[in-house]
């Protein structure tokens, strides 16, 4: 694997410099004006996949996983734009000079392939977790779109990430010292959407989730526009496909096991927790 961070912080910087409440101001309501998508983003191994599954519990939501369309549509991007538009600069710099950019269009695209995978659904979950990365790009296209960003202690997503072997990706979580250089990298980037996009991000704690489970999942269900359905709180018991490193825990009950497990580690994370640094202290009850 060849994990550069400091590439990765060149990255963040360039779509902080490129997405701006400017940038959103310009650009306002001329997405697509589906709000048919509900997006559920975060670090892996933070609960995403059990939050999709509270959802997917609903009978007028369906859970599409981890889908690549919105990963796919950002290496495609630049290369489709006109001329006019510097067609030769990558993303995000792409977006610079965009006059010229059809969010609706590009939306509706993503719309049109995303009902494929459910034509009768209310709501379709895409929950790819680095789609973080791409809330701007996801706002413009879909602005009436639900963005839900699930936290967990990052020394217990850290360690989850470090102790599981995926499938694929997730060059990052390999070092314990780029592991935690890389979920700062992470939190710089959900501090600048709640920035310049102040509301419309929800975010749920993965604690939170197992301590109330049923008054964070009636959160979750009336922030996406859903009347309460008690399948919700069943969610273990519903039979759909889950193609993550979390599909064995999404069929049990919640459990608490794997809240503040990382202490039992202490010794062994002095790397991470280094670089890491203050993000920990900051959480809450620590």
């Amino acid at each position: 694997l060849n994990f550069d961070i400091l590439k990765e912080e060149a990255y963040i910087e360039r779509q902080i410099q490129v997405f701006t409440k400017d940038l959103f101001s310009r650009n306002r309501d001329l997405g697509c004006s589906s709000d048919i998508p509900i997006f559920i983003v975060g670090m892996p191994r933070s609960g995403t996949t059990l939050l999709e599954q509270i959802l997917a519990s609903h009978p007028q939501v369906y859970g599409a996983g981890e889908l690549k369309d919105i990963r796919d549509l950002v290496n495609k991007l630049a290369q489709t734009l006109p001329p006019k538009l510097g067609s030769h600069k990558s993303f995000p710099e792409c977006l610079n000079s965009n006059k010229l950019v059809n969010w609706k269009k590009l939306g509706e695209a993503y719309v049109e392939g995303l009902r494929k995978h459910s034509p009768d659904a209310r709501y379709i979950v895409d929950k790819l977790p680095a789609n973080y990365r791409r809330i701007g790009l996801i706002h413009l296209m879909l602005p009436n779109a639900r963005i839900v960003h699930c936290d967990r202690h990052p020394a217990d997503t850290c360690l989850s990430c470090y102790q599981k072997l995926f499938a694929r990706g997730q060059a990052f979580s390999y070092n314990l010292r780029e592991l935690g250089g890389y979920y700062q990298l992470y939190k710089r980037m959900m501090q600048h959407w709640h920035t310049v996009l102040p509301g419309r991000i929800l975010d749920i704690r993965y604690e939170d989730v197992v301590e109330s489970s049923e008054s964070i999942a009636r959160q979750l269900i009336e922030y996406c526009g859903l009347e309460w359905d008690d399948a919700c709180l069943n969610f273990y018991q519903t039979e759909r496909p889950v193609r993550t490193a979390s599909a064995t825990q999404v069929r049990q009950p919640i459990y608490k096991t794997s809240v503040g497990r990382w202490q039992r580690y202490h010794k062994h994370l002095e790397p991470l927790l280094e670089a890491l640094g203050p993000t920990i202290s900051a959480w809450p009850n620590f």
